[in-house]
């Protein structure tokens, strides 16, 4: 089990990239009034059959040639079903794969989020030409963050990857979400 839900993020997110999807939408929804925090990865990648997907949840099933293991999915189930949430995978071949965890949101179980600011800065430089989309909302207040609008703002001069966009990145994910957690105490 990792320690934080980012990590899971992170790892979901390689599935995707390993995956050839070049468009990955993250999405994280925490509810205090239905007390669920719900965690969204969605990719255009080559998606899975309905054979496989049935295998999936298995940590003996992977697409892995270096090792016969594949913890990433069973992982965030497990750590979603320990709180007394679930998980659901939908995928079609060619089309793409979309991953929902969902967990009680209080539970004693629950493990921390974690950065996820530092998580979707290390995904966008490692991966410059995938592009990441990325809302978070807490109750009725929302964030949103496309890499695509940034690509778009740096033009082809600069790439997202170098290192002065990383921390002007990071320091803005790091902000926004702060901010938005922060709202919900008021």
């Amino acid at each position: 089990m990792m320690e934080e839900l980012s990590l899971n993020i992170l790892d979901i997110v390689q599935n995707s990239i390993s995956a050839n999807a070049n468009l990955i939408e993250i999405e994280i929804v925490e509810d205090d009034v239905t007390n669920l925090l719900m965690i969204r990865v969605e990719d255009n990648g080559k998606g899975m059959d309905e054979d496989f997907l049935e295998k999936v949840q298995n940590p003996f099933v992977t697409t892995r040639t270096t090792r016969k293991v594949g913890l990433g999915i069973s992982f965030l189930k497990e750590a979603a079903e320990m709180t007394g949430g679930a998980l659901k995978i939908t995928s079609k071949p060619n089309v793409g794969t979309e991953i929902i965890s969902n967990f009680v949101k209080d539970h004693i179980d629950r493990q921390p989020l974690g950065n996820v600011a530092k998580t979707i800065t290390t995904l966008v430089t490692l991966n410059p030409e995938i592009d990441f989309s990325l809302t978070y909302r807490v109750n009725s207040e929302q964030f949103n963050f496309t890499t695509c609008e940034v690509k778009e703002m740096l033009g082809e001069e600069v790439v997202i990857s170098s290192p002065a966009v990383v921390s002007f990145l990071s320091e803005y994910l790091s902000q926004h979400i702060e901010k938005l957690v922060k709202e919900r105490s008021k």
